[in-house]
């Protein structure tokens, strides 16, 4: 209840996307520092989505939405009055890009517009944070990390419109919250983000323990390509840091942040999946690059050098810690456990070890 200076105790603060896997966890941290939540989302998508098992419809206030309905969202925000927002409401997944790439586009462009928009309208909000992705970079395959001054870029359709969203975001900032507006806005990148929760298709970690369930071998057809993988809690961190910074300092903290691992903790695909194995004990893959692919980066890291120096962000989980972070967080969903209580004791865990790293954020 401490971290993050007890910015979030008794703030009302709202979501888009709480129904995913990255703005599920999140609602689930921000109820347990003392935040009332407000979610606006499609409804879950399957059984097994972390919203469901958590029963966060129980826990924090829902209303089911389409991030592209500007007037339901404008409402939404006008009936809460909220003074912290988050946008995680996104078509996430690249290989969906190419299956439906108007949908993308108009979600993950047109949806970031209207949330600006809803802001902008809202008096109530201090700070607000857009969510984009790693692969909103002009991704040249370099081997170094990409920097927040990097041109936006990319070539599939979900990389393009993520790209377009931080041009979306950028140009908001500069011409309706500058100096003396009522909120502070910026936008934050994060890498391959994991962990227990997580069904999504076309993600190589729900696809794993999806073929474990049905005791089918996972095929991997780009084992070679290298991600900055993350636990989920690592960029959530990030986030929930920058918006306090935003909420407390304003427009000092606007601008895009990257929130990724060190660099040395950038691994292959195969490297991943190998450690899970080993750490579990059970399932089988078979690695298959014979396949004809559609277009994804083989290499992409991300430079946190920004967030490091002038946020004192930093990682807390090895490599190897990640993995039993994931492996665990999925474990618990085949046991029967109570979700919501493991999903906060997670959330514990991560804090202590951040706190026992003598990392300068959680102290």
């Amino acid at each position: 209840m401490n971290t993050f200076n007890n910015i979030y105790k008794n703030k009302k603060v709202l979501l888009t996307g709480d129904t995913g896997f990255k703005g599920s966890w999140l609602a689930v941290w921000l109820k347990e520092l003392g935040a009332e939540v407000f979610g606006y989302a499609l409804p879950p998508q399957r059984e097994e989505d972390n919203f469901v098992k958590c029963k966060l419809n129980e826990k924090i206030h829902h209303l089911d939405g389409d991030i592209r309905d500007l007037n339901k969202l404008i409402n939404y925000f006008d009936k809460t009055q909220p003074d912290i927002a988050f946008h995680l409401a996104a078509q996430p997944i690249v290989l969906e890009s190419y299956k439906n790439p108007h949908y993308t586009f108009e979600t993950n462009i047109m949806g970031t517009v209207n949330f600006f928009e809803a802001v902008r309208k809202t008096k109530s909000i201090k700070a607000a944070l857009n969510i984009t992705s790693d692969k909103c970079y002009q991704n040249n395959e370099w081997v170094w990390g990409y920097r927040e001054n990097d041109p936006m870029g990319g070539k599939d359709p979900y990389s393009a419109s993520k790209g377009c969203s931080e041009l979306v975001a950028n140009s908001y900032i500069h011409s309706f919250f500058a100096d003396n507006a009522h909120c502070a806005i910026a936008s934050a990148r994060a890498g391959n983000v994991i962990g227990g929760g997580d069904w999504a298709e076309y993600r190589i970690v729900p696809d794993f323990f999806r073929a474990l369930k049905k005791s089918e071998s996972l095929i991997i057809r780009n084992p070679e390509a290298v991600r900055p993988w993350q636990h989920v809690l690592e960029p959530l961190s990030g986030y929930l840091l920058l918006a306090s910074k935003l909420y407390h300092e304003g427009n000092k903290f606007s601008g895009g942040w990257n929130f990724g691992p060190l660099d040395q903790a950038h691994y292959k695909v195969s490297e991943l999946i190998n450690h899970i194995l080993k750490y579990y004990g059970k399932g089988t893959v078979v690695f298959d690059e014979t396949s004809e692919k559609l277009h994804e980066a083989n290499m992409l890291k991300l430079d946190i050098s920004k967030a490091t120096y002038n946020l004192k962000w930093q990682p807390v989980l090895t490599f190897e810690e990640l993995i039993k972070f994931t492996v665990d967080g999925y474990a618990v969903e085949f046991s029967g456990d109570n979700i919501y209580e493991k999903r906060k004791q997670q959330i514990s865990d991560y804090i202590n070890l951040a706190q026992q790293k003598r990392i300068e954020w959680s102290l």
